[in-house]
């Protein structure tokens, strides 16, 4: 991953420190003034925030009696990433997004992998400022087909999502978020309107384990995928698979059924493995998933009736390519994030037994032969 500060120069964005910091606070969108506080509409934390505090995330203030973002285009991490790696497997595979993020989180989680940027609200303001105009351009000259908001929770620069969503539509790129699916719905509704094409969505767990360990509701999740997916965005599940907090079989049989109950059984559910990291290295120590246990999880997935059920994190295994649900063959086989072979029809079939494969747009892949 390439630093901002090089991706600014490579542009020749010149910006002087001082209004740089102007750039990053912006007026919040959704909120709602009460007296001298002001309630955030962003996700479903809904914060009640007085005067001159921040709210849960720390990325929103309540400056004057006005909510104000702190960190519009304040770029903690960009990289011009596979779809893959979001992962997006359904999504036109085999192109390129330029990929974003900022600071902080809404949820609590004690496993974060990516916790030097979401675990760190003290640093907004310290990440690169890019405009939305220069984003855009970091996409063409990086030859990327789209952009995706991910690495920290990405609600949190929702209007900057929505600035650079509307540029990318404007110029043929999709637009895609890789987040824990907490935002309100009316923070759904903008995105969508302004652009937004598909979403890797992070189920953690079942109601109690989010709870405990993301104070989150995961019912609201679960709400926005269904309401997402009603709307034409394309939804992919991931679940990072952790001993001891989601991998309870009864568990994952459950997700499984919900996934293919309130979603549909062409839906991606993406089983992870997880590392320790963060309080979970070293805290309270939680060993790496076993690969039995990813392994169990997606034959779990598929008995229950989900036709894409997906091993990550581990390179090289056989499951983390498709396969035809109906005869079986090999569709497309990866590498990582790399796609190594593409055999699915031009009108999205199975060339074998003429299933169809839920694949969305095109595909920058080699052929069957390449």
């Amino acid at each position: 991953m390439l630093s901002p500060s090089f991706w600014s120069r490579m542009i020749g964005q010149k910006v002087r420190r001082s209004e740089m910091a102007r750039e990053r606070v912006r007026r919040g969108l959704l909120c709602e003034s009460l007296g001298e506080k002001v309630q955030c509409y962003t996700c479903e934390r809904r914060c009640l925030i007085p005067e001159g505090e921040a709210g849960f995330c720390a990325t929103r203030k309540n400056i004057g009696g006005q909510l104000y973002t702190l960190e519009y285009g304040d770029i903690s991490s960009i990289s011009a990433n596979p779809i893959e790696k979001k992962p997006l497997f359904h999504f036109y595979p085999g192109t390129k997004a330029l990929t974003i993020g900022s600071w902080s989180c809404n949820f609590t989680c004690p496993w974060c992998q990516n916790y030097d940027i979401s675990k760190s609200p003290h640093k907004i303001s310290q990440g690169q400022y890019i405009s939305p105009a220069a984003f855009i351009e970091l996409v063409r000259r990086y030859h990327c087909q789209g952009t995706s908001v991910s690495f920290n929770e990405p609600t949190l620069l929702l209007e900057y999502s929505l600035d650079i969503f509307d540029l990318a539509r404007d110029k043929g790129y999709y637009n895609t978020y890789v987040t824990n699916g907490y935002m309100t719905v009316p923070a759904l509704d903008m995105l969508v309107a302004h652009g937004l094409d598909a979403m890797n969505i992070d189920i953690k767990g079942e109601a109690e384990a989010v709870r405990r360990f993301c104070a989150a509701d995961v019912n609201v999740v679960w709400r926005n995928a269904a309401w997402a997916k009603g709307r034409g965005v394309w939804v992919e599940f991931t679940t990072l698979v952790i001993p001891g907090v989601n991998d309870a079989e009864d568990g994952l049989g459950r997700m499984a059924r919900r996934i293919k109950g309130e979603l549909g059984n062409d839906t991606p559910w993406h089983l992870s493995g997880y590392y320790p990291a963060y309080k979970f290295r070293n805290e309270s120590y939680v060993p790496p998933t076993p690969l039995s246990t990813l392994e169990t999880a997606r034959s779990i997935g598929i008995a229950e009736g989900l036709k894409f059920v997906y091993i990550g994190n581990v390179p090289g295994h056989p499951y983390e390519n498709t396969y035809c649900p109906s005869c079986q063959q090999s569709l497309i086989e990866r590498y990582g994030f790399s796609i190594t072979r593409y055999s699915i029809s031009p009108d999205k079939h199975c060339p074998y037994c003429g299933e169809e494969i839920s694949i969305i747009g095109e595909p920058h892949v080699p052929n069957e032969e390449g």
